[in-house]
Formats: C-alpha cells, sequence, structure tokens
C-alpha cells in the first residue's frame, strides 16, 4: 500500500485504532479520524510514527458534512490525495427490546448510521472519481443478519448499511471504485468489556474457530479490501466471525 492515502473514521481506538495501525505498517498515509477522544487518537498516531510510519489525527463528526469535508481538504493538503476510506465511525444505540423502545430511540440509531455512511463517502468520492481509482471499505455487524436480544436497533442500522453499500459500488464500480462491507463478528474490545464473561465464553463454544474476534483479525480482513489484492471484488459483504455467520 505504498504510498496510498487512506481515512479511517472512528480510529482513536477498537478496530479503527487497529487498522489504521496495519495499514500504516503497509505503507499507507493514515488519518486518524475521532470525534471526541483527542488523546486517544494522538496516541494511535504516535505509535505510527514510532514504527516509521506516517500520519495525523483529524477530528470530525462522521455525520457532519462540513466537517468532513473539511477533514478531506485537510487530507488532500497534507497527502496530496484520498485513495481508501474506511467507514467505522460507531454510533451509540439503545438496547432495549422492540416493546420497550420509542419510534425516536430505534430510527436515531439507523439515521446516524446511514448519515455518516453517506456523508464519508460523498466527502471522498470527487478525488476518487478523479484518479479513477477507490478503495471504499464499511464495517457492518453480523447483527444485520442474524437478530440478537435488544439489538433491534442496531441490526437494523447496519442492514441498512449493507444495502447501502452495493449500491454504491453499482454505481461507482465503472470509475475503478470498489466499495464492500466488512462484517465482525463478537470482538473484544472496550465497547465489549463490560459484556459478562459466561455470554463471551458461551459465544466462544458456537464457534468453529473457537474464540471470540481481535481487532487486528478485522484489521486484516478491511486491508484485504484497502489493497489492489482485491481489485476484482465490488459489492461483497465479507463475515469476519470466526465461522459464526457460516450458515447464513
Amino acid at each position: 500500500m505504498n504510498n496510498k492515502v487512506a481515512i479511517v473514521t472512528g480510529s482513536s481506538r477498537g478496530i479503527g485504532a487497529e487498522t489504521a495501525k496495519l495499514l500504516a505498517q503497509r505503507g499507507a498515509k493514515v488519518v486518524v479520524n475521532y470525534a471526541r477522544s483527542a488523546t486517544a487518537a494522538e496516541e494511535v498516531v504516535a505509535s505510527i510514527q514510532k514504527k516509521g510510519g506516517q500520519a495525523i489525527a483529524i477530528q470530525a463528526d462522521a455525520r457532519n458534512m462540513e466537517q468532513m469535508s473539511q477533514l478531506v481538504e485537510e487530507t488532500v493538503k497534507a497527502y496530496g490525495t484520498v485513495d481508501i476510506l474506511v467507514h467505522n465511525a460507531g454510533m451509540s444505540f439503545p438496547k432495549k427490546t422492540f416493546e420497550d423502545m420509542e419510534w425516536e430511540e430505534f430510527i436515531q440509531k439507523t439515521n446516524d448510521e446511514l448519515q455518516a455512511a453517506f456523508v464519508s463517502t460523498k466527502a471522498v468520492l470527487p478525488y476518487m472519481k478523479k484518479q479513477q481509482y477507490g478503495k471504499l471499505v464499511y464495517v457492518s455487524s453480523g447483527l444485520s443478519n442474524h437478530p440478537a436480544p435488544s439489538f433491534i436497533a442496531h441490526g437494523t442500522s447496519k442492514g441498512g448499511l449493507n444495502s447501502f453499500v452495493r449500491y454504491i459500488a453499482q454505481e461507482v464500480g465503472k470509475q475503478g471504485i470498489t466499495a464492500n462491507v466488512i462484517s465482525p463478528g463478537l470482538v473484544e474490545t472496550d465497547a465489549t468489556a463490560d459484556l459478562p464473561q459466561g455470554f463471551k465464553q458461551q459465544q466462544e463454544s458456537f464457534l468453529p474457530l473457537g474464540r471470540l474476534g481481535r481487532p487486528e483479525d478485522i484489521a486484516k480482513a478491511i486491508a484485504f479490501y484497502a489493497s489492489d489484492d482485491s481489485s476484482y471484488i465490488t459489492g461483497s459483504y465479507t463475515p469476519v466471525s470466526g465461522g459464526g455467520e457460516m450458515n447464513s
């Protein structure tokens, strides 16, 4: 990925941070995007630079057109272009049953999720079209296909994202731009740290590979779709779940 330029949204921690580090390790110049945690984002940048990679941290809310356009402009100013967008910004959501949920709570997650994907894609496309090259990678969730109790807002929003990506892939393919979905299963990050240990062990026992995902497992799959190794793949949905989605 030498000299490719990658924007990774929501990359101050978890899967995003791992992805930023891996892309940099493979030669990309990386923009570590964050919404709130500047310190964490700067730590990711420092860790990349320490290993001889290139990275900068830029704050922007992935749902905000003005902020994302600004982020892309700063990226181009610093590195000359944008080759890769990894849409990974996480949106909070209510964990409730359908019966306990209000419409406003339910639709907020779908609105946030799709707005962030829409805005981020809109911001980078002009540059990708100009150079007739681009890699769009979107992080979804196995919950979009496999319902789990109280995840209806999250799963529905990610189902919408999966569909959105296929439409983007179809529209921009002839301009040398691919768009693909990576769909993690349960991953050990600070976002899942509060889940009961018993639940995690139970989940592991169901998985053919016998362990929960780690951020680097997901980052490696993202790196494949961000690289030219996947140049003839677009509109795909790839579960990265230790075999957890095998029967879907």
